[in-house]
């Protein structure tokens, strides 16, 4: 059994997103465990990058705070096998197309393998393209995970008949980014996937509170919180450890009372 798969069994999996190198590399190796610790099942890595088209304001200013303080892929590698030394929790890069074509998709492939990524998140690749990179990802044992969006409509069916790992399922259009309400019924679109298939479906985009946390693992097998760690980040930089696991842990005590 794989560690995302072994993540969602019998639970409802919490799912953290952090930027990459925000406020530096060695605040993230230090973040990671912490966060595992404090109740996060999987945690996704962001790549920083100059241009992320999917994101909102938190996670760009994140980002470019990365990239100011030196951050690049191959300290993010580095980065990852030291932390796979202190904890066994299911790691994920959430990243563009253009960082992996540039750094060489056989090559970012091969190291995400060596230094223990579970699997990857590619917002910018349409699933009609994603033979860009499936066959490396499963060369290497990665797995790609797909996305699905309210606009995606009829091809639910298609997407979720072939994903890997876990759905991604995005609760609202446009970019990343904490939301006072989620108007998307979230219920309809995870019915549909379950009529074909039993992968596990976590919901992300905008969830920030634990009502909203609590209210999405109902519906679903896992919550994605972002942008509102990234904000706590930004706002405590390298003394960020302490508000941010205690903002995990009371997410966590929401998700974990819907079982």
């Amino acid at each position: 059994m794989s560690r995302i798969t072994k993540a969602f069994e019998n639970k409802k999996a919490f799912i953290a997103f952090i930027t990459g190198g925000d406020p530096d590399i060695e605040t993230t190796e230090k973040l990671i465990p912490a966060m595992a610790e404090a109740g996060a099942d999987l945690i996704e890595i962001g790549i920083p990058f100059s241009d992320p088209v999917a994101e909102g304001s938190v996670i760009q200013q994140a980002d470019e705070r990365a990239l100011k303080n030196g951050c690049t892929v191959d300290k993010l590698f580095d980065m990852v096998s030291a932390v796979r030394r202190k904890t066994d929790i299911p790691l994920l890069f959430m990243t563009y197309l253009n960082p992996v074509y540039v750094y060489g998709k056989e090559k970012f492939l091969c190291r995400c393998k060596q230094c223990g990524i579970d699997g990857m998140i590619v917002p910018d690749m349409p699933f009609e393209e994603k033979d860009e990179l499936s066959g490396e990802c499963e060369d290497y044992g990665v797995d790609l995970i797909s996305m699905i969006a309210p606009t995606s409509r009829e091809r639910i069916d298609r997407i979720a008949k072939e994903a890997k790992g876990f759905l991604y399922c995005v609760s609202s259009l446009g970019v990343t980014g904490v939301r006072s309400k989620i108007t998307t019924d979230m219920g309809e679109m995870i019915r549909r996937v379950r009529e074909v298939t039993n992968i596990p479906c976590a919901i992300g985009f905008g969830i920030s509170t634990p009502e909203q946390a609590a209210h999405m693992a109902q519906l679903s097998d896992g919550v994605i919180v972002g942008s509102a760690i990234v904000k706590l980040i930004g706002e405590y930089g390298r003394e960020s450890l302490k508000p941010v696991t205690e903002y995990i842990r009371r997410l966590k005590k929401a998700i974990k009372l819907c079982l």
